[in-house]
């Protein structure tokens, strides 16, 4: 392990994608533009937002799935950006994804206990006589009967077809496992059975996470601190249980103050965005929230100058000129 306390680094990563036509070449999508942060090693980051936000582009590009405009990735200390391609390779083994879509993300034509073993062979993990027995304890693991081993992806319930993702996901003995939206596919009692699959497996394992969801409910659940993403950028950054008590930037409120209460007695005050995000391509000059923002002092200096994100109380970062007045929910 690096002497740092961090195991993943990541330090002013930006990316751009073009619209795909030769007239819009200068037109670029700033998909993520600019973003800093680390995960300690045993910790679930979440990354939160609305779709297009760029929380799945951040996850491929810590991977190198997609490669990054600039910026640096360090895993262990080592910056992952400079690597050559077999050297990238043998580092893949303690770094994997699971993705949302399970079924989609398996070979159609594999069944699935030659999906879970496939890794294995590839890192040579085993002798030719230890892979099977590795294959079948690793369904186990994940709570997958032996006999399902002979079935094909689309023969399996969308629950049994994460769960063998996340089996060959920890098939080759992983530090850090990017989960892209791992259960919004799922039905909500399977969810939360897969959900706690996904803890005890980093308790047991020392596991770290990295954790992209839509779905508030599921990130309080799992995550020990959660960044919250608007338009490329982080608006805020906090300990979980801060951020879903006080949040500090109004983005980050109004998207709390729709998530449904248990309690019907439990007053909760709605807040309800105007408007659409603005475009990724032609990001405003001031603080992207602008023309939605809720918040009743918002001013001049909101639509000239760009908020930066800063320290407000320790360990929580916010990117907006009143956060030290927020708004409650």
């Amino acid at each position: 392990m690096s002497t740092s306390q961090a195991l993943v680094e990541v330090t002013d990563l930006k990316k751009s994608f073009g619209t795909g036509g030769w007239r819009d070449r200068d037109n670029r999508i700033r998909a993520v533009d600019g973003v800093t942060f680390s995960v300690a090693p045993g910790e679930t980051l979440g990354l939160v937002g609305e779709s297009g936000s760029g929380k799945s582009t951040i996850g491929r590009c810590i991977l190198r799935l997609t490669t990054p405009d600039s910026g640096r990735v360090a895993f262990d200390g080592v910056d992952i950006l400079a690597l050559g391609s077999s050297e990238m390779r043998k580092l893949r083994r303690r770094m994997q994804i699971v993705f949302q879509d399970a079924v989609g993300s398996l070979n159609p034509r594999m069944k699935v206990g030659a999906a879970v073993k496939e890794p294995i062979e590839v890192h040579r993990l085993a002798t030719k006589n230890e892979i099977n027995s590795q294959m079948l304890a690793l369904l186990a693991e994940v709570g997958l009967d032996p006999e399902l081993s002979h079935r094909y992806p689309h023969e399996l319930s969308g629950g049994q077809a994460q769960r063998a993702v996340i089996a060959r996901a920890l098939s080759v003995q992983p530090d850090f496992i990017v989960l892209d939206e791992p259960v919004a596919a799922l039905d909500v009692s399977v969810q939360g059975q897969v959900l706690n699959l996904l803890a005890s497996l980093q308790r047991a394992r020392n596991l770290t996470y990295l954790l992209i969801a839509h779905d508030l409910s599921v990130v309080r659940h799992t995550c020990d601190r959660v960044a919250v993403m608007y338009l490329g950028r982080f608006v805020e950054v906090s300990n979980t249980s801060d951020l879903f008590t006080s949040p500090l930037h109004p983005y980050t409120a109004a998207l709390l103050s729709a998530v449904p209460v248990p309690d019907p007695k439990k007053k909760r005050n709605r807040i309800v965005l105007e408007g659409e995000m603005p475009s990724v391509s032609d990001r405003p000059s001031g603080c992207p929230f602008y023309s939605r923002c809720p918040h009743p002092k918002k001013n001049d200096q909101c639509s000239n100058v760009a908020p930066e994100l800063r320290e407000h109380e320790p360990g929580r970062l916010a990117a907006c000129h009143f956060a030290e007045e927020p708004l409650s929910i």
